[in-house]
This record gives C-alpha cells, structure tokens and sequence, in this order.
C-alpha cells in the first residue's frame, strides 16, 4: 500500500536529518576517544608517548568531520574522508602500523563515509580506508618499531576495534535504512505514475521505428481492446492508412516527431490521431488519441460548408438570372414612360405626365438596384471579367460628376471635383471606374444634408490611382462603419436606408479589389466621411531620353 502523498519525504527534506546524524556520529566518535583517553591517562596506563598523540588526531579528527558535515556541499564531505585519511595513517604510524594496536583506524574514512548516508561517498571512504592500510603496513616494515606498554596496547586495541566497529555499523545500519525508505518511495512514485499512465485519456506507446510494441499504457481506444504486448502498431490499422503510419514512423525517427491520422483495423467507423516522438535511434513514444467526435465534426462542418457554397452559388445565379429576366420588361416600361412624359406622339394631360415622369424614376431606380444585383451576384460567382483598356481615368470620373451635377443641385449640396492637369493613363475597367466614382457619390450626397459639400479627388501615387471622395454629412457611427463594404449592409436612419440596397459600397470594394486595389473609410459622427479606394493601374511614367554630349571636335584637347 502506497504512502499518502503529503507524507512522502523528498531527498531536500532528509537533509537536514542526514546532516544531524552525520554531526552526531563525528561527536560521539570525538567523545569516546576523549573519553578513553581520559580514562588511560588517569589510571596511568597512558603516558605522554606517541600513543597519546594518535588518540588526540583520532578525536580532532571527529571534532573537524563534525565541522565539515554541518556543510551540504559534496566538496565538504570529500574533505572531512581525506582528514579522517591522514588521521587513521598517523595513528597507524605512531604506534606501530598495521601491527600496532590502532590498525583497525585504518576503516574509519570507511565509517565515516557511511555516517554520511550517502552512496556515492562509499567507494571514496573505501579507497581511504585502503590507502590509510597501506601507508600502515609501510609503517610497519619500514618504520622504528614504537615500545608499547602491553597493558596499554591492549587497551588502545580494544578502543580501536571498538570505535570502528560501532561507528561503522551504525553507519552501515543508517546507510540501509535511508536505501530502503528511498526504494519504498521510488516504487510509491513509480506506482503512482504508472496508475497515472494508466488513467490518462490517451493510449501511451514505446514502440521500435519498425513499429513494435514494447509497452503500452492508458486508454485504448476502439480497435485496440485486443492484446498489444509483443504486437505490431500496424496490424491494428486498415491497410489503406498503414503506409501513411509508416511514413510517420520514419518521419519521427529522422526528424524527432510526426504526426498523422488513421482508422483502426477494429473499428473501421472509427478515427485516430497519432503523435509521434523520437527517444532515441532504437526507440519511439507514440501518443494515439480517439479522434471519432472530431472527425466527425469536421466531416459534419465540411459538408455543411459545401453545402452553403452550393446554396450560395445556386442563389448567385438565381439572382444574375432574375436579373436579367427583369431587366428586359423594365427596359420596355422606361422606353414607354419616357416617350409619354416627352409628348412624342401629341400633348398629355399634365396629371398623366406627372405619372409617366414617376413610372421612368421608379424604373431607373430600379434597373440601377438590378445592376447592381447582377454585379454582385456575378462577382460573388467568380464569373465577373473586367474589360481592361487604356483610359484616362479623369475622363471617367468626369462624366460620372457630370452625371451627378443635376441630383446634387436638386439636393442643395456642392458636389467640386479635383482633377490633376496631366493625363492619368490607366489600364482598368471604364465601366468599374466609372461605378466605383457614381457609388461613391451618390452615398456622399445621400448622407449629406443641404448646403453641405462633397468633394472628388483624383491623383496619381507612382502607378495606384487614388479616388478620393470626401463629404460634410452626419458621418457614420463606429459599429456601423465596422460593417460597411459588406452586401447588403447599411448605415444611417430608416429613410437613409430605403434609399437603395446596400450593395453600393460593396462593390466598390469588390471592383477595387479585382483591379489588386482596396478601400478604406474614415468618418465619425457629425463630422463626415472619407472614402479612399487605391488601384495599381496607372502606367508607369516613361523614363526621360537619354541623350548623349556631342563628341569634342578633333581640335579640341582634353587634358586627363
């Protein structure tokens, strides 16, 4: 049974626990060497000989073991097993070597290593313990040969063994028992991870490049309930979609990661998703999720799409032909209505010419709103072509402001038009241009009230042609402004707005923008509005004529 988690001691917790310990062993160590020492020397089996100098090393070497442990740094540590080094070979030394009563001291970097409870300090306290051994056995042949009391010999022996054998093993015993609770601790986390890999959405797979499975963890989805130990990845996928998992495979192997889609081989109404991970050249992690609600979204969204495109074209053309059966009986209606309010064939009482007059009004107001209908619809259908020549782009916007004289007039507004003297040869559609200008102004002098201005602006930037229309009406509000350009939308008050469609500034935009052109308006309430359209369609101007100097004549001298 796992530990709850609040419980579970990191190493960064056990710190400052393995420094204590650490501490108190070196203490211990220096107290029971003083101890016995105190003790020798009182009962007078202890002189002041070389065996009183190696219990004071073996002490001091505790006291500056126990300095050096309140450090967390390894450096402290190495340092503290290289005193304990050079104290136990001393000791040796003085009296007698490994043949001496203090030769067991020879393990004490060993058990002082140990009493620091961590592994990767044995093999140096080892090491030490095993030259400490050898300096004492050089001692021992090599060096003079120390009178010992026998009394005193044997008390210092028992010391030795005594010391080393009680610190080591409470070392050792400390050392096993952190080593167990860790072992305990990393089998909780990997059991924990492991019910967490399990309880994951996704189904987790180590799989070889050649599409072996090794492990698999989590959810599985439809089509892979059978059993994966030792299987292939690719026997579970229809054989249409194994070459494109395959691809994958190699793809996440020389690049890192692949990604791609799949339907399993048992649930052939299913869809998966599969990502792709480089672990190393001989291993890959891959990630396959149920993808059956998205797939079937997007296959919903794409038929849905279709479908409105099919509608939207399919309306498109109901529209244009409409359009152009409407347009044949009001040609008629006009034609007659104009030929009455004009008299041609006798006088007319004067109520009939007032009818004829409004039957031709309400006939061109509406074969312009059909135009602009099939226009639309035209474009929206991608069957719109533009009839590019070469124009002057003033001669267009010209006659549009003539045109538009008579409706400012009776509107009591002042329509200027602001043309540059040189030519702007452009290589556009007259047509568009010419509805791009008559749109324009005819939304500036319907938002602006009497005794107001418009103002038409044309110009050359380089090769855009810029057609500037700007007025001194009511202005458009912001959220109106943000759906102005689009059909069918509309701005200002009720009266406004049944003014025409909506298309107008619609297909400026869509005129402009089939020339590579945009638009752009500015306005705010109460301060009017600024229509900016821009269309690369001038001609570049013709580089000046080269024209080289005249040759000096042969009597003429030119000095370098």
């Amino acid at each position: 049974m796992s530990r709850p988690r609040n419980r579970r001691r990191r190493p960064a917790d056990r710190a400052p626990e393995s420094r204590r310990f650490a501490i108190g062993w070196h203490m211990g160590w220096s107290v029971a060497v003083a101890g016995a020492t105190l003790a020798l020397t009182a009962s007078g089996r202890l002189g002041q000989g070389p065996e009183l100098t190696a219990l004071t090393l073996g002490a001091a070497a505790g006291l500056v073991g126990g300095l050096l442990s309140a450090f967390t740094a390894g450096a402290a540590r190495t340092l503290a097993i290289l005193v304990w080094t050079f104290a136990a070979a001393s000791a040796c030394q003085l009296t007698g070597g490994v043949l001496g009563p203090l030769a067991a001291w020879a393990l004490a970097p060993l058990a002082a290593a140990a009493a620091f409870r961590k592994a990767d300090v044995l093999p140096l306290g080892a090491a030490a313990s095993v030259g400490a051994a050898g300096l004492g056995v050089l001692g021992a042949v090599l060096g003079p040969k120390p009178v010992l009391d026998a009394d005193a010999g044997a008390w210092l022996s028992l010391l030795s063994l005594a010391t080393v054998a009680l610190g080591l093993g409470a070392g050792l015993v400390s050392l096993a028992g952190v080593s167990r609770r860790e072992g305990r601790e990393r089998s909780d986390l990997e059991h924990q991870l492991i019910q967490l890999l399990e309880s994951q959405p996704q189904l987790l797979l180590g799989v070889q490049p050649g599409g072996r499975i090794l492990e698999s963890f989590g959810h599985r989805p439809g089509g892979f309930e059978r059993g994966l130990a030792d299987g292939n990845l690719l026997d579970f996928i229809t054989p249409a979609d194994r070459t494109a998992v395959e691809e994958a495979l190699q793809r996440a192997l020389s690049e890192g990661d692949a990604e791609t889609g799949f339907t399993p081989l048992g649930d052939l109404h299913g869809r998966c998703e599969i990502t792709i991970r480089r672990a190393s050249n001989l291993r890959l992690v891959a990630a396959i999720r149920d993808a059956r609600a998205q797939f079937n979204r997007e296959r919903d969204l794409e038929q849905a799409r279709a479908s409105a495109e099919q509608q939207n074209a399919g309306k498109s053309r109901f529209l244009a032909n409409m359009s152009h059966e409407l347009r044949t009986p009001l040609n008629a209606i006009m034609g007659f209505s104009d030929i009455m309010r004009q008299r041609l064939f006798g006088p007319m009482p004067d109520r009939y010419v007032e009818y004829a007059e409004l039957i031709h009004e309400s006939g061109a107001h509406l074969l312009e709103l059909i135009n602009d209908v099939l226009d639309m619809s035209k474009i929206e259908a991608e069957r719109f072509e533009l009839a590019r020549d070469m124009f002057d782009a003033r001669d267009a916007v010209s006659a549009v402001l003539r045109l538009m004289r008579g409706q400012a007039d009776r509107a009591g507004v002042s329509l200027r038009g602001v043309l540059p003297p040189e030519a702007l040869e452009a290589d556009a559609d007259r047509r568009a241009i010419k509805q791009i200008a008559l749109n324009l102004i005819s939304n500036a002098l319907k938002f602006t009230p009497r005794g107001g201005a418009v103002t038409v602006t044309v110009q050359g930037v380089g090769e855009v042609l810029e057609l500037i229309v700007t007025d001194t009406g009511v202005g458009i509000s912001a959220e109106d402004l943000d759906r102005l350009g689009r059909p069918f939308e509309q701005a200002g008050d009720a009266s406004q707005k049944a003014a025409g469609a909506g298309l107008g500034l619609s297909l400026v935009r869509a005129f402009a923008k089939l020339h590579g052109g945009e638009m752009t308006i500015e306005s705010a309430l109460g301060e009017g509005t600024t229509v900016l359209v821009r269309m690369p369609v001038l001609q570049a101007p013709p580089a000046p004529a080269f024209e080289p100097h005249p040759a000096p004549a042969n009597d003429v001298k030119v000095k370098a």
